[in-house]
């Protein structure tokens, strides 16, 4: 599902078995496919992996404390992070709540909403970036003159410290709670300090792919990662630039080798969510995504490749979303869970910091319990067995 703000609707029951973190056992990924690519070989794919996880206490407490002031932000999706220059580790979300905070912990229905923002931990305390002015937030990235929304992508900083994030725009094309629609890829470019918009450009869009899902910069390289359903099937595509600069030339994985078309793309992972992540682990390449497979699914796994061009096999099953449905920890139907990623900058060792997204199909609810629209953090322990 696509991160948003739901507006109200009636829904069917969502009935899902929660269960917190266990221990779960992988079925190895077929080595000869990523050789068959030629994409190498690696040990990785060849192996047993089991996990365990729990939720991340400290992360937890921070964000539900900061959230509960009212200060600033109070709940939001997408979740990707960036270690800046400075040392500072930011946090970039999509939709978003401000404060204030009532009492019982609702919102108020006036609270500010956006489409983007950002959190920053300077190692003490946490603080909220927006645009326009503290009397009158608004989005970093703020609607076209026609009305159209950004949500953000994976950031990455480029050579000068500056940060530049894919954009998603979208667009209404009807008077219905649902007529909207992606309408192309963008990229913001922010200043690195300050993380105040400085230029917005137009990226490849030709073919219906959302790229931005994720990125991953390996030397003189940035891949960007994007997503597009291939007969129902939520797949995942990958494009890359040289020198780091994002708004430059992007060739195409095209399954053997790379192409300058976009219309050449080919997927690399199947059943992926909107957002995931992909990291260098051990000798291969670690995805973390949550199941599409599945609709509304709790799984989140790990996908395994030798290349950061795949192919990508599931390998192992690392967490179930606790909140989701009628048996939920919330005891809501309403209530599911999306967009599962790591943040390879917080990893040590086999241990990984992941994040969810929790949400709700009534979007009252979002007002009437301010830990609803927050992420999750997720400490997961990876045992790899050759």
């Amino acid at each position: 599902m696509r991160s948003s703000i739901p507006q109200r609707r009636a829904a069917a029951p969502l009935v899902v078995a929660a269960a917190v973190g266990a221990l779960l056992v992988a079925s190895p990924a077929n080595a000869n496919d990523a050789t068959a690519s030629g994409t190498g070989d690696c040990e990785l794919v060849d192996s047993t992996i089991t996990a365990t996880a729990a939720v991340d206490q400290a992360r937890t407490a921070a964000f539900t404390e900061y959230g509960d002031s009212g200060a600033g932000w109070t709940g939001g999706d997408s979740t990707y992070s960036l270690e800046l220059e400075d040392g500072r580790q930011a946090w970039f979300f999509s939709d978003t709540f401000l404060g204030p905070v009532d009492d019982d912990l609702g919102r108020p229905l006036s609270t500010p909403f956006l489409n983007n923002s950002i959190v920053v931990d300077d190692g003490a305390v946490l603080s909220t970036v927006t645009g326009g002015t503290p009397d009158a937030p608004e989005s970093i990235v703020g609607p076209t003159p026609e009305g159209n929304w950004h949500w953000v992508g994976d950031p990455e900083l480029t050579k000068h410290g500056d940060v530049q994030i894919p954009l998603l725009q979208f667009e209404k094309f009807g008077p219905g709670m649902w007529d909207w629609g992606w309408k192309s890829n963008r990229l913001a470019t922010l200043d690195g300090s300050t993380l105040a918009l400085k230029s917005i450009t137009e990226l490849p869009s030709s073919t219906g792919v959302n790229w931005g899902s994720w990125t991953l910069a390996e030397g003189n390289t940035t891949y960007i990662y994007g997503i597009d359903d291939i007969a129902g099937v939520r797949s995942a595509f990958l494009a890359r630039v040289a020198g780091g600069d994002l708004s430059k030339h992007w060739m195409y994985w095209n399954g053997t080798d790379w192409s300058p078309r976009e219309a050449d793309a080919v997927p690399v992972a199947s059943y992926v969510a909107n957002e995931f992540s992909v990291a260098p682990y051990r000798d291969g390449y670690l995805m973390v995504t949550q199941d599409t497979s599945e609709v509304f699914s709790t799984r989140i796994v790990a996908q395994v490749s030798c290349s950061p061009m795949g192919p990508f096999e599931v390998a192992a099953e690392l967490y179930r979303t606790p909140e989701t449905g009628l048996w939920g920890s919330y005891g809501n139907a309403n209530i599911f869970t999306y967009n599962a990623h790591e943040h390879p900058e917080d990893r040590d060792g086999d241990s990984l910091l992941v994040t969810y997204n929790v949400n709700s199909f009534d979007s009252d609810e979002l007002y009437d319990d301010v830990s609803i629209y927050r992420p999750r953090f997720i400490d997961v322990q990876l045992t790899v067995t050759p």
